[in-house]
């Protein structure tokens, strides 16, 4: 071999170790290290009167086809009312959104009508010192939490040295309401308990996590993945933990079309290339085992889209030989596959597999689509609506809030 295929050749199998340590590695790692120097943090039970208050804050941006049955469940959590206030801050709606968060501020429900859209870290940065709650949780307009969520979250905070509590957020069918946790956010699932079993857990759900308001010291107004950094920044800020709980539910309708689901993600992936250089820090051993995770289920994970194109070109050059010309061949059949894997119908179950290459190919489009829009300043941190299901077909018969819990009952009128 010539010093340049030699070369080629260590840009290959360096890509290719990357991706493979990043999805398949780590989770290997981070599960044997669990289990042997983790341990399950049992949550402790607190009764009503022990409670701390507690604030919902709900960042809204024209959400007027959801926002009702948003607080509607909200009402319905099982926590003193005494000790709870809900909060709807609005990003500069110009729909029916703050009309419809007034008719409830006879529950108790406020308003925060900030006039001006500027995104949801500056919505944030106002909203959270404006809270009476000693603990703040937040969630989103579309997402939907199990009654007995927010107790559950709360009682993790006797324990003074948490400071967030991470929920676990259930996808759901737009169409049916029916939970369709697909394989690779149950991998993710898996991920985080392996994390949270060492104390590294990597931010949180944006539909259901709760911290402490002494915690939160702001953002930058550019932020992009505000549930990744506020949690992250309050570890570095004050070194307290961050914990998972499985059985702190909320549900979340899947994008109603592939499309959106795509933006979402390269939107996600900006947020995480802006970031590492807000974040950098939790990189220095001295963290542990957040240290590790940070690195290999974040960074890594993010340079995967380099990776794969590093191989793929690499391997081009080396195809005189009958062993990389099978790699080549191999990596080529792989995106053929992901593509046609696409088209096919989510039924028989056996076809989910191949579409997990599929999966796997568009969330690094979406990644690699992400670092450019971050690099080019183009990624605004006013998020945009996903459109629903509602939005985009005809009402579905008796749809209301989706169905992997009982649904809330109306607020009487």
């Amino acid at each position: 071999m010539s010093n340049f295929e030699w070369l080629m050749a260590v840009v290959l199998l360096t890509s290719l170790g990357v991706i493979g340590y990043a999805y398949f590695g780590y989770p290997v790692l981070i599960w044997a290290a669990s289990r042997l120097f983790g341990r399950d943090r049992p949550r402790p039970e607190v009764s009503d009167d022990e409670l701390p208050t507690l604030s919902l804050l709900i960042a809204a941006y024209n959400e007027e086809a959801e926002i009702g049955r948003r607080i509607e469940n909200a009402l319905e959590m099982d926590y003193p009312t005494e000790k709870l206030e809900i909060v709807i801050a609005s990003d500069g709606s110009t729909d029916r959104t703050c009309a419809i968060v007034r008719s409830y501020e006879r529950y108790g429900v406020k308003l925060l009508d900030f006039p001006q859209r500027r995104g949801k870290a500056t919505v944030l940065n106002d909203a959270i010192p404006l809270l009476s709650g000693e603990l703040v949780m937040l969630s989103d307009a579309n997402t939907y939490t199990h009654a007995a969520s927010a107790h559950r979250l709360v009682s993790w905070f006797r324990d003074p040295k948490i400071g967030v509590v991470c929920g676990r957020l259930v996808l759901t069918d737009p169409a049916t309401g029916s939970n369709v946790d697909g394989l690779y956010w149950k991998y993710e699932t898996f991920l985080k308990k392996c994390e949270s079993r060492l104390g590294a857990l990597l931010g949180s759900n944006g539909g259901i996590y709760a911290m402490r308001k002494a915690h939160f010291q702001g953002i930058p107004r550019e932020t992009i993945v505000d549930d990744f950094v506020i949690p992250l920044l309050a570890v570095k800020r004050s070194g307290c933990k961050i914990v998972y709980d499985r059985d702190a539910v909320a549900c979340e309708e899947t994008p109603a079309r592939l499309t959106a689901e795509f933006h979402r993600r390269a939107r996600i992936g900006a947020g995480g290339f802006q970031s590492i250089g807000l974040l950098s820090g939790l990189l220095n051993p001295r963290h542990g085992w957040m240290s590790l995770s940070f690195t290999s289920h974040k960074i890594l994970r993010w340079l995967c889209p380099f990776a794969m194109i590093g191989a793929l070109v690499a391997n081009a050059f080396l195809v005189n030989d009958p062993t990389f010309l099978a790699l080549f061949v191999a990596q080529v059949g792989f995106y053929v596959v992901s593509l046609a894997a696409g088209r096919l119908p989510a039924k028989p179950r056996i076809l989910r597999y191949p579409r997990l290459a599929t999966m796997f190919t568009m969330m690094n489009a979406a990644l690699l689509v992400g670092f450019f829009r971050w690099i080019r300043g183009e990624q605004s941190a006013a998020w945009k609506r996903t459109a629903r299901v509602q939005e985009i077909a005809e009402p579905i018969a008796g749809r209301t809030a989706p169905s992997a819990f009982p649904a809330p009952a109306p607020v009487a009128g």
